[in-house]
């Protein structure tokens, strides 16, 4: 294979994939970008055997031909190249020779026809989204990661559903990790077409990947195919190997009826949350939240370091409440809110506190008390 490439677009494609290539895997060659060069243009393929990135770039081709080089090397190595254009040319025994007469690498590459094989769709049911809009779907989920070896499936993953029978359609996604729930809607345009299916599970890191490679204009075209959740854009193609298992049911947590709800500045208290979760640790993670009498106290404390109490005027004329929350888990769902003004809807120190914006009820995020 011999083939030039642009620098700065190769670059920007290595970059977004290191998260896949740099992961761990009972295979060494997932570590490398398989490149594919043929008719002007260059194929990209990287996976880490449950998320696949597909991508093409075009290309000067003097050689068709196939290699499967080091995702980080190459990277490193484009991403420091003086030149615009780059030089890809295979030699003898796998090796591979990049650079000009003034700087010259010579890097081994694997054998290519050792590549995992890659998924393949057809006749896929895909409908379009804004590209911004997903992105900020997956951003609100995965913020709630959970992710570990040994957990159920339903806290590694992403719940994702789609309402296509309303008008207009919307389409879900909830996240968990058992201590917190979240759960975005994303109202689609009046004239969008959305294609019924099932409801599935997404891993989480296969998320963060795609949104990676998500801009803040333009659509793609997402679905679902058999145990894949796939999303397209015009050269790009990443598919993510579904998780087996149920999602527990959610809508009682965050569709509550009932409860009182208690507007406050999100600025001023995401900022009393901040002081206050200086004092926690990994070993006392909640602070003491009391509501009565018209005010919030936080009160923090810690054996190893000290105590810590704020407090803040609220519409509150209910019975006194007192519930121990991790604070850090409210300044993450205060990310999730755009409006200026939070809703707290408390009912009681054993229920769960939900948080949402005044205005904007598209994401709503449910932080259960804490035993202390």
């Amino acid at each position: 294979m011999k083939c030039t490439i642009d620098k700065n677009s190769i670059v920007d494609v290595l970059a977004k994939i290191q998260g896949l290539t740099n992961r761990r895997s009972s295979l060494a060659i997932t570590e490398c970008i398989r490149i594919q060069a043929s008719d002007g243009h260059v194929h990209l393929t990287a996976t880490d055997l449950e998320t696949c990135f597909e991508g093409r770039l075009p290309a000067e081709v003097n050689t068709p031909g196939t290699i499967a080089i080091s995702s980080r090397k190459l990277y490193e190595v484009a991403r420091e190249f003086p030149n615009a254009d780059m030089l890809l040319d295979e030699k003898e025994n796998r090796w591979v020779d990049i650079g000009t007469q003034k700087v010259q690498y010579h890097l081994m590459s694997m054998n290519a026809n050792d590549f995992p094989e890659t998924p393949t769709f057809e006749a896929v049911d895909l409908f379009e989204v804004s590209a911004a809009d997903l992105k900020k779907m997956i951003d609100k989920s995965i913020v709630i990661s959970g992710i570990g070896e040994d957990k159920k499936p339903h806290i590694n993953g992403v719940l994702f559903e789609r309402a296509s029978q309303l008008n207009p359609c919307h389409l879900r996604m909830v996240s968990t990790d058992g201590s917190r729930l979240s759960k975005f809607d994303l109202t689609m345009p009046a004239d969008a077409v959305v294609t019924a299916g099932p409801n599935v599970l997404i891993p989480k890191k296969g998320l963060h990947e795609v949104s990676k490679f998500l801009g803040v204009s333009g659509t793609v075209q997402i679905g679902v195919q058999s145990s894949y959740f796939i999303i397209k854009s015009a050269d790009d193609t990443l598919a993510i190997r579904l998780l087996e298992g149920q999602f527990p049911k959610y809508e009682e947590i965050v569709l509550r009826e009932h409860g009182h709800a208690i507007q406050v500045d999100k600025d001023s208290f995401g900022n009393m949350l901040k002081r206050m979760s200086i004092l926690c640790s990994d070993s006392y993670r909640a602070a003491l939240f009391t509501f009565a009498d018209g005010m919030l106290v936080i009160n923090a404390t810690n054996p190893e370091i000290g105590e810590a109490k704020e407090d803040m005027a609220i519409a509150y004329d209910g019975e006194k409440i007192e519930a121990a929350f991790n604070p850090r888990f409210f300044i993450e769902a205060l990310n999730g809110v755009d409006d200026e003004k939070v809703v707290l809807n408390i009912i009681s120190d054993n229920k769960p506190c939900l948080i949402d914006g005044v205005e904007d009820k598209s994401y709503v995020s449910a932080v259960m008390p804490m035993r202390v």
